[in-house]
């Protein structure tokens, strides 16, 4: 045999063992993960879950694709919007925005791994069997935002210790509100504080909630975690500074629009434990085997210029708790 004949039959030899194992490796489908939630984007939030994603490797566009859906606080659209992206099917999804999303996207598949973000107790509304052994297709985080709703009153009761009555605003959709109003008329109860309840699901009812506000000279707001009431966090900011109610909110983005202040867990760093979790999932771990996330630290930031503005002196005492102050 001729050395080039050898050579170009030896070539053709290789090339017939390398193809299909190029094929093969084109051919792998690039994992999907379906994010559902029941807020508006948030580019703080979704940075931080690309940032738990990227210290497994992960990286959208590249070796991981997102389908993402939207409730923007209407949760009626929650079952439609799940059942959506296990129909596609997706690989994992993760329920973020609250209790609503995770419910949803348990009650669209028992297959798709889910990973939910939310306030609630989990173990309470059947998302898994207990925290240390989800069992079943469900894991998540959470930062039991019910709980920390007589935290939260103690702390607006020490800034404005003069306010008898403070006032509570919520929206009667949310699954995690009526366990939140109970903590916290526990917790007012021991304070000796009266407490005067609103509630508002759209614009014009938060209007006419800071109007019975007004009209019953409330003080202080005490606003409970919710996605619907965190995409209004601007209208609830200005009308509570127009009429001068001093306004606690259970997470920092509220108080960096302009609300005095905020104490909850770290939002961005709950969802960035989100993505690990999505990414271990996409590795082959499994959702019974991973136990609920609990942060351990809980956040105070103090808006100096708003309570200037609204002519507070945040006491000694509180400010020296704060974890971070915007002056």
């Amino acid at each position: 045999m001729r050395r080039r004949e050898f050579i170009t039959l030896l070539g053709s030899a290789a090339a017939s063992c390398f193809w299909p194992l190029a094929a093969r490796a084109q051919s792998t489908p690039v994992p999907v993960i379906g994010y559902l939630s029941g807020r508006e984007a948030n580019s703080e939030l979704e940075a931080a879950f690309h940032r738990g994603l990227k210290e497994a490797g992960f990286l959208e566009t590249q070796n991981v694709k997102i389908e993402y859906r939207w409730a923007q606080g209407r949760y009626e659209q929650l079952p439609a919007l799940a059942a959506d992206l296990a129909r596609r099917p997706v690989d994992v999804i993760v329920a973020s925005g609250g209790t609503l999303s995770a419910l949803a996207a348990k009650a669209a598949t028992t297959t798709i791994p889910v990973v939910f973000v939310t306030g609630s107790d989990p173990v309470k509304f059947g998302l898994v069997a207990s925290l240390n052994r989800p069992g079943g297709n469900v894991t998540g985080v959470t930062f039991f935002s019910n709980l920390l709703a007589a935290r939260r009153l103690e702390l607006l009761h020490e800034t404005l210790p003069m306010a008898p009555v403070i006032a509570i605003l919520l929206n009667p959709n949310n699954s995690n509100a009526g366990s939140e109003l109970n903590e916290t008329e526990t917790a007012a109860r021991t304070l000796g504080l009266q407490l005067v309840v609103v509630r508002a699901t759209n614009e014009r009812e938060i209007d006419a909630a800071f109007a019975t506000l007004v009209q019953q000279r409330a003080m202080a707001l005490l606003v409970f975690s919710d996605q619907y009431l965190y995409s209004r966090r601007g209208q609830i900011v200005l009308l509570a500074t127009r009429h001068a109610i001093a306004t606690s909110f259970s997470g920092r983005d509220q108080v960096a629009v302009g609300g005095p202040m905020s104490y909850g867990a770290n939002l961005a760093n709950t969802s960035r434990q989100a993505g690990i979790y999505i990414a271990r999932i996409l590795k082959g771990e499994k959702p019974a085997d991973l136990p609920v996330i609990q942060p351990t630290k809980f956040e105070l930031v103090l808006n100096l210029n708003t309570a200037k503005t609204l002519g507070i002196e945040i006491p000694s005492n509180v400010l020296a708790l704060a974890d971070e102050v915007i002056e």
